[in-house]
């Protein structure tokens, strides 16, 4: 039996709509953003992909790490939004719906959507993981858009 949830956030940043779907439409460009990946390798795009990638998170169990490799595809990058799912066995889904939102004086309002679903067992600690990494993510991404284009990378 799978469990979901979903949680949002929201950044506002002094940047252009391009920089932020530069930044978060390219999975290679958050290493330095998201608080639990180690390593991102571009992969193959698979059937109705736009780019597809291989990424390692290190996650916390106890005093423990160990890395976990899973598989993520950005099936839409446009001015106005990027959708990415990220599969990881067994049978855990993330989806990140990104909506960007030009405000006044230069601000691009950039809202998040993450969609987390689970098998019952993981999904408690599989959601507390998502959640406390895209919001550290969160925590980082207007600086960094403001640092400008070539700052996360």
């Amino acid at each position: 039996m799978l469990s979901r949830d979903t949680f949002s956030y929201t950044v506002q940043a002094r940047c252009s709509r391009a920089d932020a779907l530069a930044l978060l439409g390219d999975l290679t460009r958050q290493g330095e953003l998201h608080p639990l990946v180690v390593a991102v390798r571009r992969v193959p795009p698979r059937p109705g992909a736009l780019a597809s990638y291989a990424i390692t998170d290190r996650l916390a169990v106890g005093p423990l790490r160990f890395p976990v490799t899973y598989q993520a595809d950005v099936l839409i990058a446009t001015e106005d939004e990027v959708v990415t799912v990220a599969r990881q066995w067994p049978a855990t889904t993330v989806r990140n719906h990104t909506r960007f939102k030009d405000e006044p004086a230069g601000v691009v309002r950039i809202d998040v959507e993450i969609t987390l679903s689970a098998p019952a067992p993981l999904f408690g600690y599989a959601f507390r993981q998502a959640r406390a990494a895209h919001l550290g993510l969160a925590t980082r991404l207007g600086a960094a858009l403001e640092r400008g284009p070539d700052a996360a990378s």
